[in-house]
């Protein structure tokens, strides 16, 4: 499907129906905010900028970062937008700028599979809420990105939807994962096939890829943004995430979304800065997401960013109680309830016999189906107890550990490696439980409890070449603060690494 579709577009392009690839500027060393301006300053059309992305993607079929392309209505849109401006209107945040959307967040027009073979066919009556708010600043939505199946899964290697090779490829080596489960978003940044990408995030899925990938992504406070016509996994849980190269985007796509005044361009003093460093987060690293880390770590020390150890007793074991039975046992009833409120077409009972990837099978038959756990043997075992006492117990105690770190040493955020490892190769082997686990160990204790996550690349791997990422996690309701204290450690660690071209 990848290749027919883009090859669609480069019809489109020697067809004549749009102005030449070649741009006036330097469109890969845009961000989506600059190049809304050069459009809007009549520097350059929006139709030449959608063709120049479009080429882009036809380049790089190997890493199946999309599963639907929209060329011409996209290039429809583009007239449309520089007709606009020629008319005199008003100059939008995003005026014809492109998008890539997760192929589980809703767009009139497209399938929304949502990575899985059942839903292939599901073309939703409406917009997702911020799809609405994304268009009514201007941007295009140019394809929907692949993902990993369901988004229960943190390596892209989606069986479903593939070319040539199976499963979503990073943007550095096509040998290795692309992450996930927002995989296709973080590819197409990464190998810069879009400006810009929307993903969503449970435990990790907008953040983990990009830090495997070499681009930004944020996952807001839930509830910042909305999640209405979203495929759920666990309403408790997820939430949209932006994803895009550069802060200045990411912050711009948040003030979009949430509605919330636009930060201003001027970063937070790094003296004013204190971030916790958590033994949690930093043992066990690899040597090479070790060495960068504590480089990156000296680079906010010598700006003068105060760095201050921490302790968090019980944090893996708090984190154990909580992360299975919550997502476990909270994804039959929202996927059902989706299926029937979306009229999908599509009963939960076929969804699941439907399933493509093994490893996405296998929680659902063996856990989610039959509403089961692993018990502290490791033995799988009636569900519902352990949920209540996650819901009652377990997660207040977890949120009271963070809010006491927080407090007792004055915190703005803690900081930590946001992968424990760079991309690892791309097969079956990568979606095991044992790699799911480890890939996420450093994002999803935070979801747990709504925190705010923001992941920054920070370089290469001295031997593997491939990228590796830090995150900043702060409080509930701390999205503002968390984003202006962005701008500054991006201005410290400098730009993010490019793959070669």
């Amino acid at each position: 499907m990848n290749t027919r579709l883009c090859l669609l577009a480069l019809g489109l392009l020697a067809s004549g129906a749009t102005p030449a690839v070649e741009a006036p500027l330097d469109l890969l060393s845009l961000s989506a905010e600059h190049t809304a301006r050069a459009i809007c300053e009549g520097q350059v059309s929006s139709a030449t900028v959608v063709a120049f992305w479009l080429a882009r993607i036809e380049a790089r079929p190997e890493l199946n970062a999309f599963i639907s392309l929209a060329p011409q209505a996209a290039l429809t849109q583009a007239r449309a937008a520089d007709a606009r401006l020629a008319a005199g209107q008003g100059c939008l945040p995003l005026g014809g700028v492109p998008i890539a959307i997760k192929d589980n967040i809703q767009v009139k027009g497209f399938a929304n599979s949502a990575g899985t073979p059942a839903l292939a066919g599901f073309f939703p009556a409406h917009n997702a809420p911020l799809i609405d708010r994304l268009q009514a600043a201007g941007a295009i939505v140019l394809g929907k990105t692949n993902m990993h199946e369901l988004s229960f899964g943190a390596s892209g290697y989606n069986r479903a939807f593939h070319g040539a090779t199976v499963g979503v490829r990073n943007a550095f080596d096509p040998s290795r994962i692309a992450g996930g489960s927002s995989s296709g978003s973080a590819a197409a940044l990464g190998a810069r096939l879009i400006p810009i990408a929307m993903g969503t995030d449970t435990g990790g899925s907008s953040r983990e890829p990009c830090a495997l990938n070499g681009c930004v992504g944020f996952r807001p406070t839930v509830g910042r943004y909305s999640g209405q016509g979203v495929t759920p996994i666990s309403p408790r849980r997820d939430t949209p995430g932006p994803m895009a190269n550069s802060l200045g985007d990411i912050v711009l796509l948040d003030a979009i979304l949430s509605g919330a005044p636009a930060l201003a361009a001027t970063p937070v003093p790094a003296s004013r800065i204190r971030l916790g460093v958590a033994d949690f987060h930093w043992a066990d690293l690899d040597p090479e997401v070790a060495a960068q880390a504590r480089a990156a770590l000296e680079k906010l020390r010598l700006a003068g960013v105060q760095l201050v150890p921490v302790a968090m007793p019980g944090l893996a074991q708090l984190h154990a109680k909580v992360a299975l039975p919550v997502v476990i046992m909270e994804t039959r009833q929202a996927l059902t309830a989706y299926l029937q409120e979306q009229a999908t077409g599509v009963s939960f009972e076929a969804l699941v016999e439907g399933i493509a990837s093994p490893d996405v099978q296998a929680i659902f038959t063996r856990m989610i189906v039959p509403g089961r756990v692993p018990g502290p043997d490791g033995q799988l075992q009636p569900g519902a107890e352990a949920y209540q006492e996650a819901i009652t117990r377990h997660l207040p105690a977890l949120r009271e550990l963070y809010h006491s770190v927080f407090a007792d040493h004055q915190l703005d955020a803690l900081v930590f490696p946001t992968v424990p490892e760079v991309a690892i190769k791309a097969d079956e082997q990568a979606s095991s439980a044992q790699h799911f686990a480890r890939i996420i160990r450093n994002t999803d204790p935070g979801s747990q409890v709504d925190m705010p996550g923001l992941s920054l690349p920070v370089g290469l791997g001295a031997d593997s070449g491939l990228p590796v990422a830090m995150e900043i996690d702060g409080l509930p309701g701390s999205d503002a603060r968390l984003l202006a204290i962005g701008r500054t450690l991006e201005s410290i660690w400098g730009p993010r690494p490019l793959p070669a071209e």
